[in-house]
């Protein structure tokens, strides 16, 4: 099976500065924002986000990770570490890799429709337009148009070799 280099570690870095740019465009008023990453690599980005944030925002920025099976969201419980208090009246950005056909970032953003949240944002780093659940992404990286049998592979755990692969 072959790959092809879709973004490097640079491109993808410019993404990321693009992204948290946007975010404190769209948050330049809020004392505080979480911003949630989906597991492992949602989570992953989240922080990227975030480090580029810390530099260039005032703001309060807490992370929190959500964990979820994303073959069978519905088999166990969607794990948050807030409360329902801590979540009340806030911005809550949601940053998954890829968003494929939407499944889970709908179901990554579930615990935050249970409570009051100011505003839910979404941000992935590759979104390959094949939607089939109601949820867009509000900040994007890169668009991509791929068939359904093409896998998009991100890879963000090694510091400065950081890539998306298209297989």
């Amino acid at each position: 099976m072959s790959r092809t280099l879709i973004l490097n570690s640079k491109q993808i870095q410019q993404k990321i500065n693009r992204i948290a740019y946007e975010i404190y465009e769209n948050n330049y008023d809020e004392k505080e924002i979480i911003i949630a990453g989906i597991a492992s690599n949602g989570f992953i980005l989240a922080k990227h986000i975030i480090e580029v944030l810390k530099a260039i925002a005032p703001i309060k920025i807490r992370l929190i990770e959500i964990v979820l099976d994303k073959k069978n969201p519905l088999s166990k419980e969607i794990k948050v570490e807030l409360t329902d208090k801590d979540l009340k009246n806030k911005v809550i950005i949601l940053v998954d890799d890829v968003l494929n056909s939407g499944k889970t970032l709908i179901f990554g953003s579930k615990p935050f429709l249970n409570n009051p949240v100011k505003r839910l944002t979404t941000v992935v780093l590759v979104d390959r337009g094949h939607n089939r659940y109601p949820i867009k992404a509000d900040f994007v990286g890169l668009s991509l148009s791929t068939t359904l049998q093409e896998h998009i592979t991100v890879e963000l755990d090694k510091k400065g070799k950081e890539s998306v692969y298209l297989s």
